[in-house]
């Protein structure tokens, strides 16, 4: 089989990463278990996820010139990810600092660093997309960014996959769909498939039910995955009925990047043609693999081990 390839724009990450029994409250001093520095960021682990499903990825985005730049590039040129395209802009990487409970639930601060300078798209960036099958975008760096990347695929042809993800209110001059979604309609309008989690789906339509939210996110998008955690996937596309792909039931070690491995793995199965049922189980398979294990990138399952658990045979 021909390996699909994949483009992604995204942010590039050191995690800092403190385990603890239960997360501090406000104010609140807390003695850990561990700490880690793991590679992250969700565009770079989208990238590994994809990479290490079976993809060959290009990764558009920027590191710093400290200590931990060289480390992260290394770290994706290690996953097999095509790394010709990582800027190295002066000044720090990004961070993001977590904490990790016990019941595997964790808490994020992200310190865009280097990624921060993603505003534009070059001749070299653009033409990678457009050789792509599909172009993975998120919310960690600049919309400005973000809308011109999706714009280079919707010239192109290529299929856009967005997540929403940290959800982030547009500043006033920013364009706003219809029903006062939070990201741009511009974006929205160049989005082929949008993958929110239940929370990002609430936060973006105004509706706690995922079923609700998909329905009213299908006015801005074609199609719409709501993750939902341990109850799986919930898939929804103008004139179809909603598909729900119930989780394996693991013990979470760690759920960090767990979104992005589905997001991924997900992308993988769907530019190989595999059917969205199809390839939702797949990717929920890739999903439970990575939450058994500590870190994000570092947690991430390789095709061999993805056919393992998703029962698939030569």
């Amino acid at each position: 089989m021909t390996r699909p390839h994949i483009a992604v724009l995204g942010s590039t990450n050191m995690d800092l990463v403190a385990y603890v029994a239960k997360a501090p409250q406000r104010g609140e001093t807390v003695t850990g278990r561990e700490f880690r520095t793991l590679p992250g960021g969700k565009g770079a682990n989208q990238a590994v996820a994809a990479a290490r499903a079976g993809a060959t990825v290009s990764m558009i985005g920027a590191v710093g010139t400290d200590a931990f730049g060289a480390q992260l590039r290394s770290a994706l040129d290690h996953s097999g990810v095509d790394t010709d395209l990582l800027r190295t802009v002066e000044g720090p990487s990004g961070t993001a600092h977590i904490v990790v409970d016990d019941d595997g639930g964790n808490a994020i601060v992200v310190i865009p660093g280097a990624n921060a300078t993603l505003t534009t798209v070059d001749a070299g960036e653009e033409a990678a997309i457009a050789s792509a099958a599909a172009l993975l975008l998120q919310l960690e760096i600049p919309l400005e960014g973000v809308l011109a990347a999706a714009r280079s695929a919707r010239a192109h042809g290529v299929r856009t996959i967005l997540t929403p993800a940290p959800a982030q209110p547009s500043p006033s001059s920013q364009l706003r769909s219809s029903r006062g979604c939070p990201i741009p309609s511009e974006l929205l309008a160049a989005t082929d498939l949008l993958i929110p989690n239940e929370h990002e789906a609430a936060a973006l339509t105004g509706r706690p039910d995922p079923a609700d939210a998909a329905r009213a996110l299908l006015d801005q998008v074609p199609e719409v995955v709501v993750t939902l955690g341990a109850a799986g996937s919930l898939y929804a596309a103008r004139g179809a009925e909603p598909v729900t792909v119930p989780a394996r039931r693991v013990t979470a070690v760690d759920t960090t990047g767990a979104g992005d491995t589905f997001v991924g793995a997900l992308a993988v199965a769907l530019t190989e043609g595999k059917s969205m049922p199809e390839a939702l189980g797949w990717a929920s398979a890739a999903s439970a693999l990575s939450v058994r294990r500590p870190g994000a990138a570092a947690s991430m399952p390789y095709r061999k081990e993805i056919d393992t658990e998703a029962g698939v045979t030569a």
